[in-house]
């Protein structure tokens, strides 16, 4: 690849987002489709690529949601996750999720974990394995530990924000 193409894939056909109504910004492609891409990209540095442009996709936050109350302890990056909490009836309180990073791959590992977590129950939540669907992409074994554990550190955050919904929903 030369110039402008060595820094961008050809994402053509590929969902990376859904489009908003408007209203709110656009939902994340299911988790399932950003697996099938990962797997349909031979070398890793074209996965690298794609990651970036997952998290280049990633809704802005707003500047009010860079808080210190939303920042991430654990992640090497500054990273931010914003959680929005909503009563879901029988289903137990649902829960969205935005975020922001002031590292590229970072802002890609967040819209891998928008697409698995945000709008779903605290319960569905829960029951997600994240690090296992990490494995699945292969992304542990080609990023820094550093990385991975920051990683480690959003899934517990969103984890811990899914236990917290449920215990003030039981109150």
């Amino acid at each position: 690849m030369a110039g402008e193409d060595a820094c961008h894939i050809d994402l053509t056909g590929r969902p990376l987002y859904i489009e908003g109504d408007g209203r709110t910004p656009g939902a994340m492609a299911d988790i399932e489709d950003i697996i099938d891409n990962f797997s349909a990209l031979d070398q890793w540095d074209d996965r690298y690529r794609y990651l970036i442009e997952l998290g280049r996709e990633l809704p802005a936050l707003s500047e009010a949601a860079h808080s210190d109350a939303n920042k991430v302890q654990g992640c090497a990056s500054q990273v931010w996750l914003d959680t929005k909490v909503r009563a879901n009836g029988a289903d137990g309180p649902a829960l969205t999720f935005g975020g922001d990073s002031d590292a590229h791959i970072v802002r890609g590992l967040i819209a891998i974990l928008l697409a698995i977590y945000s709008g779903k129950t605290a319960r569905a939540i829960l029951a997600v394995d994240a690090l296992a669907l990490f494995e699945k992409m292969g992304l542990r074994e080609h990023l820094t530990p550093q990385r991975s554990n920051g990683f480690r550190s959003m899934v517990e955050r969103i984890r811990a924000d899914a236990r917290a919904a449920l215990a003030a929903a039981a109150a």
